[in-house]
C-alpha cells in the first residue's frame, strides 16, 4: 500500500486532520503521517489510515471514554476507473469502517487503501464480532483477504461461484455473459457443494455421550420468511449452534446502481426491503440531494415523511401478522392484512402504485397530492387506533404469545450494539436511539411524537415496541395532514426532476434540461456522499460515489436486516427450536433487504 504521504495534494480538496477531534485524537495516537482526513458530504469525519495501524485505530475508537460502540458498515470500492480522487492517497481498492457512536450521536470512517498486487488486511472481528459478514462480503465481491478471518468463504454468492462481481471489470449487465446452461454434471456439482460440513465450521458430530442431529431449516420453509436457511446442531430439541446461510435472493442490486441513471435507479430501491415501499427511495434522494446541492420544499419534506410513515405501519402491520402466525395463532395475519388495504387503498390513490410506487424523485416527488387526499388520509387515522387496541387485548395480553415470547431470545443494549443491530429491536433493549430524533431529517424536527422503548431485550418487547410505533407514526401523520404546507412538490434545481410543462414550452433552456434530464440523467457533481434514515426494520443507509458522470461510481446499500441475521447464533445457543421461531418472527426481515 502507498504511503498515506503519497496523497495527491490539490488545493480545496482535503483539509489538516486537526480540523476535527475525532481526527486529531487519531492523529496525536498514532502519528500524522498515518493519518489524513478527507473532506466529503457523509456528515462526519473521514479519515484514511495507514494500513499497519488499523486494527489499533479501530481499537482506539472502540475503546475511547465515549466509545464508538457499533461497526456499523464495512465494504470496499473499486478505485481504478474513478477520475475524480483528489486529496485522497493512491490506491486501487479502498475498505472503509463506518463506526457509530450512540454517546456521542455522531459517525466516523476509517478508510485503508490497497495495491491490487496486495490486496489483504487484517481481521477485526476481535474488536468488533459484526465484521464476520461484513468481510466475508467484501472478500466475496471485491476479493480482499481478511487475514485473521474464522472462515473467510463466500456468502452472497454460491460457492462454486468464479470472479468477484463489484470490481468494475465484472459484467454488470446479462447481454455482457454467455447463455447460462446446466448439465446434469454442473447441478451434482451444486448440490456436493451445498452440503455442510460441521468440521468446517468447528462442530462436533457427537459428544461422549450423545450424537448431534444437524437439522436444514430452510431455505423453504414458512419461518424464515423467505429464501433463507439455518443448519442446526441439535442435542435433541437444543441448539448447541447454529448457521445462518443467506444469499438465495441476492440480484446485485449495488451494482445495478453502476449502470442506471441518478432517476432511473429509484424503482431499484423500492425492491431492496419490499415491504418498506417509498420509505427505500428516501435515503437514496437524500444522498442524492447532497451530492447535487438540492434543498427541497417545505412540502416535499411533509409529503415524504407523510409516505414513510404510511409505509412504516404497512410493514408493521405486515410483521405483526406473520410473527403471530409464527407463535401459532392463524387468524391475526387476515386481519392485519385487511387493515393494509386500508393502507394501500391511499398509497395507490395518491402514487398510483401500491407496494412499488417508486414515488420519491429527486429534489421532490412525482406529483402533488391529488384532490381529496386528506379525506382518505383521515379515514385511515381514525380507522387503525381501534385496531392496534385489538390487536393488543387479543393478542399480546394472550397468556400462549406471552409464555412463547416473554424472556426468550433476549439480549442486552450492549449486545445489540456489538452486532450491529438497529431500529426497534435494539430499542427494545431499552435503549433511546432513534433517527428521527437522535438526527432529524425531511424535517423531522417539527413533529411530536415519542419513541417507544421495550425493557427486556426479548421477543415480546420487539413485538410490543412495533405496536407502540404504529401509534406513534399515525400520530405523525394527522400533524402532516393538519398542518401540510403549500408551494411546490419539487424543488427549481436543474439537476431535479424534469422542470414544469409550462415552463419547458416557453424557455429553449428549459426544454434543453428537460431533454437531457429524459435521455441522460443528470450529471452529478464528484463527491461522496451518505444519508442514514430509521426506516422499518432499523437504520438504513446509501452511501453514493459521484465520479462528475450520469450514474453511481459506487453504490453502497446498508441494510437493517443484514447483521440482525448475523447475531441469530449468538442469541440461540442453548436455547430451544420453538424459540428459534419465535425469534426469527421478532426480528421483523426480508431475505430482498439481506441479500440486497
Amino acid at each position: 500500500m502507498p504511503p498515506i504521504s503519497q496523497a495527491t495534494s490539490t488545493a480545496g480538496s482535503s483539509r489538516d486532520a486537526s480540523e476535527d477531534p475525532i481526527a486529531v485524537a487519531l492523529s496525536q495516537r498514532f502519528g500524522e503521517h498515518a493519518v489524513q482526513e478527507q473532506v466529503t458530504l457523509t456528515g462526519m469525519p473521514v479519515v484514511w489510515v495507514a494500513r499497519h495501524i488499523l486494527i489499533e485505530a479501530l481499537a482506539f475508537l472502540h475503546d475511547m471514554p465515549e466509545p464508538f460502540e457499533m461497526l456499523y458498515d464495512l465494504s470496499a470500492i473499486d478505485e481504478r476507473l474513478r477520475q475524480h480522487r483528489r486529496g485522497q492517497p493512491e490506491a486501487d481498492f479502498t475498505v472503509f469502517y463506518h463506526l457509530l457512536s450512540v454517546v456521542r450521536n455522531r459517525d466516523v470512517m476509517l478508510k485503508v487503501a490497497l495495491d491490487e498486487r496486495d490486496l489483504e488486511l487484517p481481521s477485526c472481528i476481535a474488536v468488533y464480532p459484526n465484521a464476520n459478514w461484513y468481510e466475508r462480503e467484501v472478500w466475496d465481491m471485491f476479493g480482499i483477504d481478511f487475514h485473521g478471518h474464522p472462515h473467510l468463504t463466500r456468502i452472497l454468492m454460491p460457492p462454486t461461484w468464479n470472479g468477484h462481481p463489484l470490481r468494475k471489470d465484472y459484467p454488470a449487465r446479462a447481454t455482457e455473459f454467455d447463455p447460462y446452461t446446466l448439465t446434469v454434471e454442473g447441478q451434482e456439482e451444486e448440490q456436493q457443494a451445498m452440503q455442510f460440513d460441521p468440521e468446517a465450521w468447528g462442530m462436533r458430530r457427537e459428544s461422549d455421550d450423545a450424537e448431534f442431529m444437524f437439522l436444514n431449516l430452510g431455505p423453504n420453509h414458512p419461518s424464515v420468511h423467505g429464501v433463507f436457511r439455518l443448519v442446526l446442531q441439535l442435542d435433541g430439541e437444543e441448539i448447541l449452534d447454529c448457521v445462518p446461510d443467506i444469499g438465495y435472493h441476492h440480484r446485485g442490486a449495488e451494482k445495478m446502481g453502476e449502470r442506471q441513471s441518478w432517476h432511473s435507479y429509484i424503482p431499484y430501491t423500492d425492491r431492496v426491503d419490499y415491504t418498506g415501499g417509498v420509505m427505500n427511495n428516501l435515503p437514496y434522494v437524500l444522498a442524492v440531494e447532497k451530492l447535487a446541492g438540492i434543498e427541497v420544499p417545505a412540502r416535499v419534506e411533509t409529503i415524504r415523511v407523510m409516505l414513510a410513515e404510511l409505509f412504516r405501519i404497512s410493514s408493521h402491520l405486515l410483521f405483526l401478522g406473520t410473527y403471530l402466525q409464527d407463535l401459532g395463532a392463524m387468524t391475526p395475519v387476515f386481519y392485519t392484512f385487511s387493515d393494509r388495504q386500508k393502507a394501500y387503498e391511499v398509497i395507490e390513490a395518491i402514487t398510483g402504485f401500491r407496494m412499488h410506487p417508486a414515488w420519491y424523485r429527486i429534489g421532490g416527488v412525482a406529483q402533488d397530492l391529488p384532490n381529496g387526499w386528506d379525506r382518505l388520509m383521515r379515514g385511515f387515522l381514525d380507522w387503525m387506533p381501534s385496531r392496534l387496541r385489538e390487536y393488543e387485548r387479543a393478542m399480546m395480553d394472550n397468556a400462549v404469545v406471552r409464555d412463547r415470547t416473554r424472556d426468550i431470545a433476549a439480549y442486552t443494549t450492549q449486545e445489540a450494539l456489538a452486532w450491529g443491530v438497529t431500529g426497534p429491536c435494539l430499542r427494545a433493549t431499552g435503549l433511546d436511539f432513534d433517527l428521527r430524533k437522535k438526527r432529524p431529517y425531511s424535517g423531522y424536527e417539527h413533529f411530536d411524537f415519542e419513541v417507544p422503548v421495550g425493557r427486556h431485550g426479548d421477543a415480546f418487547d420487539r413485538g410490543q415496541v412495533r405496536i407502540e410505533e404504529m401509534r406513534q407514526s399515525l400520530r405523525i401523520i394527522r400533524q402532516c395532514v393538519d398542518h401540510m404546507p403549500a408551494g411546490d412538490y419539487k424543488a427549481d434545481h436543474p439537476l431535479t426532476t424534469p422542470p414544469p410543462r409550462e415552463r419547458m414550452l416557453e424557455h429553449i433552456e428549459t426544454l434543453i434540461t428537460h431533454f437531457l434530464q429524459v435521455s441522460w440523467g443528470p450529471v452529478v457533481p464528484p463527491n461522496e456522499s451518505l444519508a442514514m434514515i430509521e426506516a422499518t426494520k432499523g437504520i438504513n443507509s446509501y452511501y453514493l460515489t459521484s465520479d462528475g458522470n450520469t450514474t453511481s461510481y459506487r453504490t453502497r446499500i446498508r441494510t437493517p436486516s443484514f447483521p440482525h441475521l448475523q447475531q441469530i447464533p449468538a442469541v440461540m445457543r442453548g436455547g430451544f427450536v420453538p424459540d428459534l421461531i419465535a425469534h426469527l418472527g421478532s426480528i421483523d426481515f426480508v431475505m430482498a433487504d439481506v441479500d440486497r
